[in-house]
């Protein structure tokens, strides 16, 4: 699987040097709410569901938005070590991500209009099993972090513009 990987990547790098265009893609989700906060979401052939834990007003059937953020950045740092040990020749036996988020939910909740209503900051570690070089694993941490897509979505402004689309309901 190793090897596969790793003829998998350098090829696939190969391909986009010599057609950059081939390089764009589009990721899609869809969601919409179906009972109290639940949502219901689909990306490409799977399902998910998100929901606010109890405490927050929900019934808890799911992972809430912000830890989702978690979540996608955890298995992120993941999927890139992997794929960037292979590619470099580095041994990487296992690769965990633990993360925290602190939020203040008085953004949230309209409370105070300074408080901004993502997170303040997120923390976390990144376990790795190798018998590689410390040297080594460093060099793999600044691929790693250079290339995530998710660590550059949260740390960089990415354009975001939402339309609203507005049917009116039928009276009953």
């Amino acid at each position: 699987m190793s090897e596969q990987l790793r003829q998998l990547i350098f090829d696939t790098q190969a391909a986009f040097r010599a057609k950059p265009e081939a390089a764009q893609a589009t990721f899609r989700s869809s969601s919409r709410l179906t009972d109290g906060f639940r949502s219901e979401v689909s990306i490409r052939q799977h399902r998910l569901a998100a929901d606010e834990p109890a405490a927050l007003g929900g019934a808890d059937s799911g992972p809430n938005p912000v830890e989702l953020v978690l979540a996608a950045l955890g298995t992120c740092q993941e999927i890139t070590y992997r794929a960037y040990a292979t590619a470099m020749g580095i041994p990487l036996d296992s690769v965990s991500v633990e993360l925290v988020g602190d939020i203040d939910l008085r953004g949230f909740f309209a409370v105070d209009e300074s408080v901004r209503s993502g997170y303040q900051n997120i923390r976390g570690t990144v376990n790795i099993e190798s018998s590689a070089s410390e040297a080594d694993l460093q060099k793999l941490r600044a691929v790693v972090d250079a290339h995530c897509p998710v660590l550059d979505i949260l740390t960089n402004k990415v354009p975001v513009s939402l339309n609203l689309s507005i049917k009116s309901a039928k009276a009953a």
